[in-house]
């Protein structure tokens, strides 16, 4: 297997730069909108290719943009380029190169890294070889790969200069499932503060103003000996004020599918619809979920215990969830944190082989008879497990409508009890023994 190397993308703003991320990556994943300053925080992903070598790319924010974020965005590009292996250098191939391009080649030059200029939005062949083309090569980088991401050109000589810097790595472990974690939140419940804590560094830009984070970042972490990806996404608000929060809140919604655990922050000052919804959505997916109450540092006494009840009490439906209080400004509880979420994936991965599992059927028939409806018993012909992460148990009865509701709740308690699943939501299936019978689903925390 290749060492990961890392391949960062950089430019000023509205260039190009997540239209040509997403090319490369193969999926509309950045947040590509028509105006600058859209991506602030560095977006990583691995890409894996076929022939068994891989590269982390990296689209990092607009540089020297001239508002509120200029100093953020280059801390966390600078950060970015500490540990890459090649800078794909963006410019508006049918612009040319600007003062604030310049700018970027003299910062770029002062830095130890290998640069290729990239000439984006050429989707027309009459701008090929234009003037505006021709500047970049007073850049002193060499030629220009000319790129159009709408239409794929230029992807596969980006490809070609990033394969010979793949290395064979023979200590490269691939034995450990990197654990992904997604971090979600209501706007400025401390997501990114809480992400740059288990860090040990500002990573991700952490600011007083709700919805700072406007996409979902990936950032990679060993703790334990495990690898981890945590998933800073942006702040959900319930209705979106305007098309880039709408696709925001689309991505922080796949974030959580996609994630192996959710950690649910919570802020001890705001509860509500938001963090009922977004426990609500980790639940229909079946993604276990860590309860995080942040900001633990501004409660005393006995206030604690009063704020992690009242989060139990309105978040009900995840009362079985791990529930923590932490301080991501402080690093109270970080570790605790981190420990639960490998504990519940391990949790929701168990698998119970089918004997065993019928065995324990057999003891709850035991402990409360089936409903009868109408003189007429529920007969549990045969149980299984049919899959992991969620949990997901078959249950094939004589007919589906004589599972009572108090009758279903009381197999899913022996489940999540009897076989360990306590603190994860399990999925199951009560389906008719006959062919085209009745099947009924529940997802239960």
């Amino acid at each position: 297997m290749t060492a990961l190397i890392n391949v960062a993308i950089v430019g000023r703003p509205n260039v190009g730069k997540s239209s040509l991320f997403n090319r490369l990556l193969g999926s509309r994943d950045a947040i590509v909108e028509d105006v600058p300053g859209v991506t602030r925080d560095v977006k990583e992903r691995i890409i894996e290719h076929e022939e068994g070598w891989r590269y982390a790319l990296l689209d990092t924010g607009g540089l020297w943009s001239a508002d509120a974020w200029e100093s953020a965005v280059l801390r966390r590009t600078e950060h970015a380029l500490e540990h890459a292996d090649l800078v794909l250098f963006c410019f508006d191939g049918r612009e040319g190169i600007s003062s604030v391009d310049e700018r970027i080649a003299d910062w770029l030059r002062a830095r130890n890294v290998a640069v290729v200029p990239v000439a984006t939005k050429i989707d027309d062949e009459r701008h090929a070889d234009s003037a505006a083309v021709m500047e970049a090569y007073g850049l002193g980088f060499g030629t220009p790969v000319l790129t159009s991401a709408n239409h794929g050109r230029g992807i596969p000589e980006i490809v070609d200069l990033i394969r010979p810097l793949a290395i064979e790595d023979e200590s490269f472990d691939t034995s450990t499932d990197r654990l992904t974690v997604a971090i979600v939140g209501r706007p400025n419940a401390g997501k990114s503060s809480l992400l740059n804590g288990l860090l040990g560094e500002e990573r991700v830009i952490v600011s007083s103003e709700a919805g700072t984070t406007r996409d979902a970042i990936d950032v990679q972490l060993e703790w334990g000996g495990r690898p981890f990806v945590l998933i800073d996404t942006a702040g959900i608000r319930r209705k979106p004020s305007e098309d880039l929060e709408f696709y925001t809140k689309l991505r922080s919604e796949r974030a959580i599918r996609r994630a192996d655990v959710v950690i649910l922050v919570v802020d001890p000052f705001e509860l509500g619809d938001h963090e009922h919804r977004l426990a609500n959505m980790a639940l229909e997916h079946g993604t276990p979920t860590v309860v995080a109450l942040n900001k633990m540092d501004l409660v005393e006494g006995k206030q604690k215990r009063e704020a992690m009840q009242h989060v139990r009490t309105t978040l009900e439906h995840l009362h079985s969830a791990p529930h923590l209080a932490i301080s991501a400004l402080h690093g109270d509880g970080l570790v605790e944190l981190l420990a639960e979420c490998a504990s519940v994936y391990e949790e929701a991965n168990q698998r119970i082989a089918t004997g065993l599992l019928n065995a324990w059927v057999e003891v709850w028939l035991e402990r409360q008879s089936p409903p009868n409806f109408k003189g007429r018993p529920l007969k549990i012909l045969y149980a299984t497990q049919a899959a992991v992460a969620p949990p997901t148990f078959i249950i094939s009865v004589n007919h589906e409508s004589f599972v009572t509701r108090s009758y279903e709740q009381y197999l899913i308690n022996r489940i999540k009890e009897d076989l360990g699943f306590e603190r994860v939501p399990v999925r199951v299936v009560f389906k008719d023994r006959a062919q085209g019978g009745g099947k009924r689903v529940r997802t239960a925390n």
